[in-house]
């Protein structure tokens, strides 16, 4: 299923009618406005978007609506995370919030040096 959203989203004006469409539904005839191809140019383009599940489509009276289906999006991002690894600060944050788990986890067992005293007093 990567390799269909993959193969979808190569191409520039499917790019950009799932730009188009993030801002809600569009009916074929506004999106095919919104470029200098031709209306089927831009039905051929849906249809990729549609197969490969990024878009689907209603029919509402006589027009089609198409919106995002984020569902293969999350797949792709899924996918792409694998290859995103901490660089610099991120990196050092996540080492820090890894010292502050150890050390409070530590304290709970052990009792801090405040509940220490307070227990000998």
């Amino acid at each position: 299923m990567v390799d269909d959203v993959v193969r979808a989203i190569a191409d520039p004006v499917r790019r950009e009618i799932l730009v188009m469409l993030r801002g809600g539904r569009l009916t074929a005839g506004q999106i095919a406005g919104r470029f200098e191809i031709s209306r089927p140019a831009v039905s051929r383009h849906l249809r990729v978007l549609r197969e490969s599940g990024l878009v689907r489509d209603e029919l509402v009276g006589r027009e089609r609506l198409y919106e995002i289906d984020p569902a293969e999006l999350t797949h792709l991002a899924a996918w792409l995370a694998q290859f995103d690894q901490p660089r610099g600060w991120e990196h050092r944050f996540d080492a820090l919030e890894t010292e502050v788990h150890r050390t409070r986890r530590e304290c709970r067992a052990t009792g801090t040096p405040d509940e220490k005293k307070e227990n000998t007093a």
